[in-house]
């Protein structure tokens, strides 16, 4: 993901309220009723090895292998919300401590995933409306505008805040994240001379890189002014500025023409219904021989966000299917698809990376911020590592280029 960051908290922020009585242990036996919720929640989940638990100690272990780990239930309220909406309330219980788990928690939730059906209809107040500008930098400030120096403590060394390349498993992070720039300016075919636009630009990595080992002028918008200035500051220093202009804007504003179009990590902040506008911008951009990479995460099949993290994470963001980027972005415009790449395994990869270095780094966060904090990003960050490991998530590399140009590439780029 790859929108913005902005301004250092250095105080103690309570930025998910959760009431006093939702972690509360429950001292009262349990009853016949929350004995029967407990197994009902157990068969949805039939085939998952986890062991389910009420406050009392009454257990539910499933009989379909090795157990994985232990969900406890401390109180009714918690057991119920599950059932209601385990979607929303296991992860609004999991962060203020009302559901502890034992085991590791990639591997339970793993075990989730495999043993959930198909995806069920949601709500409609879950598809969300456009993402117009004044949304779009609200949704901003509510993820990536929680400071650098927090970010700073578990990303890599040039802040990349999407999904690595990792050309060999063993690859740090480091190299990977550079591995994957390197990777989509080849997809590219960049030259000296050429002039790029990148839609959503982050901490401007991307553009730096770009300019400074592929010689291209690069113009990259960003509607977070801490980002830009951090970005803008990074060029200066490494003597950037005559080929980089990192502008302050929404992406519906980009004007002007270029031989490369390129988003990394911001599609998925778009929302579905501005899918055409996104298109637009591309078409009204493009030089007649352009090409653009559109990286992106997506879904094989179309849904919303988890409720979830759609509430506490990452508000008005919608993961796509491939038709959907097709039918919406694409087709109006008759641009030609050229490569397709799947990269979900190197995010699950980049993701136990963050994780392992968030850990390490959750004292100085909840010192930041706040206990609840700190667990509703680790439930998040184990979450999607899982959720790209059993592939109920995909990260998309799509190259494009104009259907009538034979400036195409003549063979495919590999890793």
């Amino acid at each position: 993901m790859n929108v913005g960051a902005s301004s250092t908290r250095t105080q103690s922020v309570h930025l998910f309220p959760i009431p006093a009585h939702a972690c509360r242990v429950a001292h009262l036996p349990s009853t016949k009723f929350d004995r029967w919720a407990l197994a009902r929640i157990q068969r949805t989940v039939v085939s998952a090895p986890i062991r389910f638990e009420l406050w009392d100690g009454f257990a539910l272990d499933s009989g379909a292998g090795p157990r994985v780990g232990t969900i406890r239930f401390r109180n009714r309220r918690t057991l119920l919300g599950w059932v209601w909406d385990p979607d929303l309330n296991f992860g609004e219980a999991y962060m203020s401590g009302a559901v502890e788990t034992s085991g590791d928690l990639v591997s339970i939730l793993e075990a989730i995933y495999h043993a959930l059906e198909s995806s069920k209809p949601r709500a409609w107040w879950l598809w969300q409306p456009s993402n117009n500008g004044h949304a779009a930098k609200h949704n901003v400030h509510h993820h990536y505008d929680l400071g650098n120096d927090f970010y700073r403590l578990w990303l890599d060394r040039e802040m990349v805040y999407t999904c690595a390349y990792f050309p060999t498993p063993d690859a740090t992070l480091e190299d990977a994240q550079v591995a994957k720039m390197a990777l989509a300016c080849r997809k590219l075919r960049l030259k000296p001379g050429d002039r790029v636009i990148e839609a959503g630009c982050g901490w401007g990595s991307f553009a730096l890189f770009m300019a400074r080992h592929y010689g291209v002028s690069v113009r990259a918008f960003n509607i977070s002014s801490e980002q830009i200035a951090y970005a803008r500051s990074r060029a200066k220093v490494e003597g950037l500025t005559d080929r980089i202009e990192f502008v302050e804007d929404d992406y519906r504003n980009i004007r002007g023409t270029c031989d490369a179009f390129v988003s990394v990590g911001m599609l998925e902040h778009v929302g579905a219904p501005d899918f055409p506008t996104f298109g637009r911008v591309i078409d009204r951009s493009l030089s007649e021989n352009g090409r653009g990479l559109l990286h992106f995460i997506g879904r094989n099949q179309p849904a919303p966000l988890n409720p979830w993290i759609r509430k506490r994470i990452f508000p008005g963001a919608y993961p796509p299917t491939l038709r959907e980027v097709f039918e919406h972005v694409l087709e109006p415009h008759a641009f030609s698809v050229l490569d397709v790449e799947n990269l979900r395994l190197h995010y699950a990869k980049t993701l136990a990376h963050w994780r392992q270095r968030f850990s390490r780094s959750a004292p100085l966060v909840s010192e930041m911020f706040d206990e609840t904090f700190v667990r509703a990003w680790e439930l998040y960050l184990a979450g999607s590592e899982a959720a790209f490991g059993t592939g109920s998530m995909q990260l998309f590399q799509v190259l494009f280029a104009r259907g009538a140009s034979n400036a195409v590439p003549w063979t495919r780029v590999t890793g």
